[in-house]
């Protein structure tokens, strides 16, 4: 039996917005306020937005049920089944001591400390963000930062800055393929909005971290250097997420901005070489060896893994492949009690539109699956048995319990809303801020991410709501919830959860406070400039060429 959405149960529409929220405020509040962990805040939200479903709004309680459990297993495969998997190979690197041979190699590229932050924070901090996203290259960064004589300050706080472009294209462009998901917008349009606008920030946020690091002055002495290294990655930012996909954005960008600024490097020295580090950031760790060399043969060994992975991930994000593995196997599940039963209602459509519900199964097309190919790969390469990697996928499963807890409860809670009409009563609420809402958009997708940690997470909150206001208001929907990854991005570097892994990656503990300090008023500058972006995007020639 069909059910057609409410969006003012109350007849009163304060009373109406407030039911709506409240989800969003439970689970903000109990990761912000109260600091339960991830997976329960999750879950508690989720409890919270089934019953304001059922019990406020008057969805029927099996289609709130099956709805959430459309989005547990949207979160585990395709997102979770890429987690897994790309910890898996770092897990199998890291244990046979390749990944510190990496390390090793990455310092040797510059002895100017600036060269080296731009390099390692900002180019390779890249390439794990696209690889893996969920923290790991703040965690990989920083270690790497504080091995080379960083101070905890700087090795956290300069990561945190660093790691900010590329998110919106994390773990193999997660946070798009939710966002897509959660909103019904095509995939291809959104990975093609948001590259014209995070382009931009690719190029100025490198800048933005050296000046923080070292100040105007001594940040010019390297312009060239950190044009090199901004310039090669926004270009092939907006070239692959335009016209390939989300998938493989920051992987190739990452790569590209990395072997453009070492074989610049080669060429080009800045006139005074920046040893030092300067007294503001205080003392480094003292009980930190300098980092060593490795052989060229054991250098290359070092990187192979990483080119099989990129192989593979490559391979698996061009369409001929994914259409050809879909052609062997794929299967096609409508969600029984949700399918076509759920009906939009105006004002927030035209006419009463039925919503879809068809979930698909694409194990071996999935982006996930090739990585788990070249991590299996690699790690015969490295020297493990069969009985090794088993051991090594079961520590994985082990290691990743949480997190994969953590993103079908956030699906779940993303397609409860979808489904049951509360994201559009709350689009409907903010659409009554009018012109100036795509400014607004923005900081949504800011405060999201600041709270949830993660831009994955904040599309699923928020993309609903943004396509709503945006069609009250008249604006193109893909823009706003393009804005909310974008603007997105730039609270990632204040949330919870990364200042946490920054601070014991530096093995700072205790120190998180003085982290945040240093990192706020840069995440709140950046997001207002999205902001000024994405309104001149929505009403200002020739910004609006932009927008489809």
């Amino acid at each position: 039996m069909a059910w057609t959405q409410v969006y003012d149960p109350f007849n009163n529409p304060w009373l109406s917005t407030a039911a709506a929220a409240l989800p969003v405020i439970v689970l903000l509040s109990a990761i912000a306020i109260f600091e339960i962990k991830a997976h329960w805040a999750a879950a508690i939200g989720l409890a919270t937005a089934l019953g304001v479903a059922v019990f406020a709004f008057g969805m029927p309680a099996g289609m709130a049920g099956m709805a959430a459990i459309y989005g547990a297993g949207f979160g585990l495969l395709p997102i979770g089944w890429i987690i897994i998997n790309i910890i898996f190979l770092y897990q199998l690197l890291n244990e046979k001591g390749e990944f510190a041979v990496l390390q090793r190699s990455v310092s040797s590229i510059s002895d100017d400390r600036r060269l080296q932050l731009l390099f390692i924070a900002f180019s390779l901090g890249a390439f794990f963000e696209g690889a893996a996203g969920f923290g790991t290259p703040v965690a990989v960064t920083a270690a790497m930062l504080i091995a080379l004589g960083f101070s905890p300050l700087a090795a956290s706080g300069l990561s945190l800055i660093a790691n900010t472009a590329p998110v919106a294209y994390g773990a193999l462009g997660t946070p798009v393929i939710a966002l897509s998901a959660v909103t019904g917008l095509d995939l291809q349009e959104l990975s093609g909005m948001i590259g014209r606008q995070l382009p931009f920030f690719s190029l100025l946020v490198p800048f933005w971290l050296i000046w923080a690091f070292v100040g105007f002055r001594r940040m010019l002495e390297i312009w060239p250097a950190i044009l090199v290294a901004g310039l090669s990655f926004a270009v092939p930012q907006y070239l692959v997420s335009n016209f390939h996909g989300p998938w493989l954005v920051d992987v190739i960008a990452a790569v590209v901005s990395m072997a453009s600024l070492a074989l610049f490097l080669r060429i080009w020295r800045p006139m005074h070489v920046m040893k030092e580090m300067p007294a503001r950031y205080g003392a480094p760790l003292s009980d930190e060896a300098p980092a060593g060399k490795s052989t060229k043969a054991a250098v290359a060994k070092a990187w192979t893994p990483w080119l099989i992975f990129s192989a593979f991930v490559f391979a698996w994000g061009t369409p001929q492949v994914k259409n050809w593995l879909d052609g062997i196997w794929v299967a096609k599940f409508p969600v029984l009690g949700l399918h076509n039963l759920v009906q939009k209602a105006p004002p927030v459509v035209a006419k009463p539109v039925a919503e879809g519900a068809v979930y698909v199964l694409n194990l071996l097309s999935a982006a996930g699956t090739g990585i788990l190919l070249s991590a299996i790969i690699s790690g015969l390469l490295v020297g493990y048995g069969p009985f090794g990697l088993i051991r090594m996928y079961a520590r994985t499963l082990y290691l990743t319990r949480y997190s994969l807890a953590t993103i079908a409860c956030m699906l779940a809670l993303g397609f409860v809303t979808r489904y049951s009409g509360t994201d559009a009563t709350l689009g409907l609420a903010f659409a009554k801020t009018g012109t100036l809402y795509p400014f607004f958009g923005a900081l949504i997708g800011w405060l999201g991410v600041a709270l949830t940690g993660s831009d994955t997470s904040s599309n699923v909150l928020f993309g609903g709501l943004q396509r709503i206001s945006a069609e009250q208001i008249g604006v193109s929907p893909v823009l706003m919830a393009a804005a909310n990854s974008s603007g997105g991005v730039m609270g990632k570097m204040i949330d919870a959860q990364s200042i946490v892994v920054a601070s014991t990656a530096t093995k700072w503990y205790g120190h998180e406070g003085t982290i945040l300090r240093f990192v706020f008023f840069h995440s709140f500058a950046l997001v207002v400039l999205v902001g000024i972006l994405v309104l001149g995007q929505a009403y200002l020639w020739p910004l609006k060429l932009l927008v489809p």
